[in-house]
């Protein structure tokens, strides 16, 4: 399956805002990640959209989770980012061409589209099961203590 950037930086932006303690503005989450504001801005807008963070206004306004890590799926921002069509759509190849089977004869799908809707079920399946706060865990565990701590104070500054 194919996925845009944006759903690597949302991911990272709800990593971040889950654990940030207060609102984080978009030039500050920009700045921290590296990617251009605007960009950002855009992947921050569609998480909005589909409920998962919220901005705040005024002095210290910035965006934050709508819900704790626990209640918000790797599928959740994947979704908001890149939609929830199905990454494989059926055209019907075998009813073209001269040896085209007739419409009323494809009662079931074809064996291909079967397996590409099962592929696409698996995959889906798979993000359901993993929350943000899989996600933080795994930060967490695998990198430094210095690295959390000092991110931690920057996005206090």
């Amino acid at each position: 399956m194919k996925m845009s950037g944006g759903v690597e930086w949302g991911l990272h932006c709800c990593v971040v805002l889950s654990g940030a303690g207060a609102p984080v503005t978009a030039a500050k989450l920009a700045e921290l990640h590296d990617v251009s504001q605007s960009y950002l801005a855009k992947q921050l807008q569609l998480l909005s959209r589909a409920g998962l963070v919220r901005s705040t206004l005024g002095q210290s306004g910035g965006y934050v989770l709508t819900r704790a890590a626990n209640e918000i799926t790797v599928l959740d921002v994947v979704e908001a980012i890149d939609g929830v069509e199905p990454a494989f759509r059926c055209t019907e190849v075998r009813q073209r061409g001269p040896m085209a089977v007739p419409a009323e004869r494809c009662d079931t799908p074809c064996p291909i589209a079967r397996t590409m809707d099962s592929a696409d079920r698996v995959w889906r399946e798979s993000l359901r099961r993993v929350t943000i706060a899989d996600l933080i865990a795994d930060v967490n565990r695998t990198t430094p203590p210095e690295i959390l701590a000092g991110a931690r104070e920057w996005l206090r500054a």
